[in-house]
């Protein structure tokens, strides 16, 4: 017996996702390469980029034409379980 999961949004649509992690080299270009792999049509010159006030942390936003629930979950699981993400939202 399968579940199904009932979801608000409607595939395909944009869907912005923000991962904030420590300001590291390296950082920006690990996210992105995550985002790639789960929505390869994703504009790599869209990642919005901003640093905290202190400039110890980066946000980065990612907004990519989702095509399903099943895909933003691996996205999310990927992001969420990296070394270098404290949040993704």
């Amino acid at each position: 017996m399968t579940e199904e999961r009932t979801t608000l949004l409607e595939f395909p649509c944009e869907f912005p996702i923000k991962i904030m992690g420590a300001r590291v080299d390296g950082f920006a270009q690990t996210v992105l390469e995550v985002v790639l792999r789960h929505a390869p049509d994703f504009d790599a010159g869209a990642m919005q980029m901003r640093p905290s006030a202190k400039g110890n942390y980066l946000a980065i936003t990612c907004t990519l034409n989702a095509t399903s629930q099943a895909q933003l979950d691996a996205l999310y699981r990927e992001l969420s379980s990296h070394p270098m993400v404290k949040v993704v939202l």
